[in-house]
């Protein structure tokens, strides 16, 4: 025998002095393997021993575990297995709270399965004792020698106190380890939650529950059954297994009946199987997870007060890995997952019909006449419908637009569709016409004055910016504004902030703007009678109106559209529109464009005295005579303009009410086309 077996048979203060060096080993180890090989080295000096054991017992299995078996001799002996309570001496001295001493194994017939698997080790005779505190009963302190009847009473209640020392170290660790399992569960849970709450994808949330489980329950497989109702069978919806081979390619469709988790369907409740459980599903399933390796596995129902979504399963290759307090967590778990996966598929199902009735809508716009969506706007032609799409897209927005157009197409009409298909449509929308007001007022009316600020001024005014706070300005002819002014224009702009004219003091403006011209900006930039910068900010959305002449499909439209609302005005009953003229309408190129045609359908309405409509169609010849006359030259164009503005303002040049101010160009440069033209003042 091994000198460390033989007992030092000392008195009565070695015991004690024994005790005290157990208590010491108690305090300064809080692993209970390293307590146990502790107490191996030093226990022997007191009582004869080979081999010292803990056993626990498992409450969520009703079973006794073999924990720690430390041996200080050589053997080949390891702890972990786990005994029904009967089968093992531990068992039975959980369940008596008796000590048990065998003096020779050989003649014991209780333990039929264990003993003989101790006679292999060598082991002839064992004590083994309660580990018992004063709240529980945790389990057993066993004690094996190699020799037959090694121990006596006197072994006996020496061992009894060591086992009371160790009961409570291994209260205090096991108290210890359930904290921390409680800990790590509950930031398992918080984590889920924070996962469901911030509306990830299925995957995303799916691949986070997955890491985090893993921290506190180990294992290899994770795998996601969704119910499908029609066909009463499971869609594996998501599988997490990285050492899978064949189960990766396995088939998607699973019957309840194929796995353990058909019975947690079934009843609601929680399972945890074994190998031995899958050998009873005869299914292909059950074939490869067994070809897998899966030794244990553990199926959680996905389950609603009114339903059950399918099941959370995990797997290990491992045998008796889940224990009930992994079925408690796993069951919360999948209590988290299954609201989760409820509101993912009533988003998808709400997503879908969204984009059934996006796609109806889309079709339903195409079919609707665009009357019926913008008031006073009428055309069914593919250029202006593309004209109202651009309006769709960016009324929501605050973008500043540019609405490009010929004169008379209905540019104004775009704008206040704009304002209303906008936020700010219960706002003001205020116009002005650039073109329409003198220079020296122009800025008064964008910006208003002060009292006293020139003469004239006798009261304070407020100035169109100022109204249309929050509200939308539309400015018309953007192309007329004078250069000195158009400077304060791009501040008030990208500032929002103007002072009025004569006052000093800053005034802040909520405005979205929409501008208007039917002059080429661009041109005017080169020629230097625009501000480049002035035009980059108010180019930022531009939508160009189409002149009438190529919108020839929309002109019976509009029409009828102005004969109806005339006749209607004008109580006339008229009913009908000759082929003939109507023939007509539509070849004319209309130079004026809408408001050309509007007014011709109101003043056919006046001469028509029957119910059918009386176009004067003389009039169009006029009309285009005139317009290819006025179209010879544009050098001759250019000139008439002149002419006419310096006949306005009784050829006074300069100045702010002058013929220049009003062209929107520099004295010198007015001059120097004058001379270019040949034009003088007439004697």
């Amino acid at each position: 025998m091994d000198k460390l077996t033989q007992p030092v048979l000392g008195d009565q203060s070695s015991r004690y002095q024994a005790l005290l060096e157990v208590s010491e080993a108690i305090a300064v180890h809080r692993d209970l393997t390293n307590l146990i090989e502790d107490l191996a080295q030093r226990l022997p000096r007191i009582v004869p021993l080979n081999f010292i054991g803990l056993a626990l017992y498992r409450p969520d299995r009703n079973t006794i575990q073999d924990y720690i078996i430390q041996a200080n001799i050589p053997a080949d002996i390891q702890g972990g297995k786990e005994w029904a309570l009967e089968a093992h001496p531990s068992g039975w001295v959980w369940q008596t709270q008796q000590p048990l001493i065998i003096a020779d194994l050989t003649q014991d017939s209780r333990f039929p399965t264990v003993l003989p698997l101790m006679l292999e080790d060598g082991v002839q005779s064992i004590c083994t004792v309660p580990l018992t505190t004063a709240l529980r009963r945790l389990g057993s302190l066993d004690f094996a020698s190699v020799e037959k009847g090694t121990y006596q009473d006197s072994e006996l209640t020496f061992l009894l106190q060591v086992a009371r020392q160790v009961a409570v170290a291994v209260d205090n660790v096991l108290h210890q380890d359930e904290l921390c399992r409680e800990r790590d569960r509950l930031q398992v849970l918080l984590e889920i939650n924070n996962a469901v709450v911030s509306k990830l994808e299925l995957g995303d949330l799916f691949a986070t529950m997955v890491a985090s489980l893993r921290r506190v329950i180990p294992h290899e497989a994770t795998s996601l059954y969704l119910y499908n109702a029609d066909e009463k069978n499971f869609r594996r919806h998501v599988l997490n297994f990285p050492s899978g081979k064949g189960l990766l390619g396995g088939r998607q469709s699973i019957a309840l009946d194929d796995t353990p988790a058909g019975e947690a369907f079934r009843s609601r409740k929680t399972v945890c199987w074994q190998k031995s459980d899958l050998q009873l599903f005869h299914s292909d399933t059950a074939g490869q997870l067994i070809a897998e390796g899966v030794q244990s596995g553990c199926c959680a129902p996905l389950t609603l007060p009114d339903r059950v979504l399918g099941t959370l399963n995990l797997a290990s290759l491992r045998p008796s890995v889940f224990s009930w307090h992994d079925a408690e967590l796993l069951t919360q778990v999948a209590g988290q997952m299954a609201i989760a996966l409820d509101n993912a598929l009533a988003y998808q199902e709400i997503t879908e019909l969204k984009e059934k009735l996006e796609k109806e809508n889309v079709y339903l716009r195409e079919e609707i006449r665009t009357e019926a969506n913008f008031e006073d706007i009428v055309g069914e032609s593919r250029g202006f419908k593309h004209v109202l799409q651009q309006l769709e897209i960016v009324a929501p927005t605050d973008s500043t637009v540019l609405v490009l157009g010929e004169t008379g197409t209905g540019k104004e009409l775009i704008a206040r569709a704009l304002h209303q298909l906008s936020t700010r449509s219960d706002r003001a929308f205020v116009k002005i016409n650039c073109a329409a007001i003198p220079t020296g007022l122009l800025e008064s009316e964008l910006f208003g004055h002060e009292k006293g600020a020139f003469t004239g001024a006798i009261a304070q005014k407020v100035g169109r910016f100022e109204l249309a706070h929050r509200g939308t300005l539309f400015l018309d002819e953007i192309g007329e504004v004078p250069l000195e002014l158009q400077s304060k224009m791009l501040r008030v702009l990208q500032e929002q902030e103007f002072e009025r004219l004569g006052g000093t003091r800053t005034i802040r403006v909520n405005v979205r703007l929409v501008a208007a011209t039917n002059r080429d900006l661009m041109n005017m930039v080169e020629a230097g009678e625009f501000r480049r910068d002035l035009y980059y900010r108010l180019n930022v959305f531009p939508i160009t109106v189409p002149p009438l002449r190529e919108r020839q499909e929309d002109i019976p439209i509009l029409v009828r559209y102005f004969a109806q609302r005339y006749a209607t005005r004008m109580k006339k009953p008229i009913e009908t529109i000759p082929a003939k003229t109507m023939e007509r309408l539509t070849g004319y190129p209309w130079p004026g464009n809408i408001r050309e045609l509007e007014n011709l359908i109101e003043r056919a309405v006046i001469l028509s005295q029957g119910s059918e409509l009386a176009v004067p169609l003389l009039d169009l010849k006029a009309g285009l005579q005139r317009s290819t006359q006025a179209m010879i030259t544009l050098e001759g164009a250019e000139r008439d303009h002149i002419l006419r503005a310096l006949k306005d303002t009784k050829w006074v040049i300069g100045g702010a009410a002058g013929t220049a101010a009003r062209l929107g160009m520099k004295r010198t440069t007015l001059i120097s086309k004058m001379k270019k033209l040949g034009i003088s003042r007439p004697t």
